[in-house]
């Protein structure tokens, strides 16, 4: 397991921007696929974005498609997330995860397909 801070959280009005960071302690950060999930209260925690180890693959869910980039920069063991035309829906604690594993959509997108989590970090969006 890796160990995974979130930082970059915060307040913002709808329609405004965030970036979220996710800091990785490990030499070894180019050899995980990386991944955001958020979760609402009173909700299950949901796949948000994924991006492969060398940053070449990614996908979104349908709901933030076109509005949130994933990136990494694997020389500073780090994943962001850019997250544009912030919705009060979008509001949710924000997790990054890691994982070795990397394969279809299908799988990637569920919770118990990573291994490693951090802490979270809220994301709160006004009207």
């Amino acid at each position: 397991q890796v160990q995974l801070v979130e930082s970059g959280g915060g307040l913002v009005q709808a329609g405004g921007s965030l970036s979220l960071s996710c800091a990785a302690s490990t030499r070894t950060f180019s050899v995980y696929h990386m991944a955001w999930f958020r979760q609402a209260p009173g909700n299950e925690r949901e796949f948000v974005a994924a991006i492969n180890r060398s940053g070449g693959s990614t996908y979104y869910a349908d709901s933030v498609k076109g509005r949130f980039t994933i990136s990494r920069d694997n020389a500073k063991s780090t994943v962001y997330l850019q997250m544009n035309r912030l919705k009060p829906e979008d509001a949710a604690v924000y997790y990054c995860a890691a994982d070795w594993r990397w394969g279809i959509p299908a799988e990637n997108i569920k919770v118990t397909r990573w291994g490693s989590w951090g802490q979270g970090t809220q994301v709160t969006v006004s009207s």
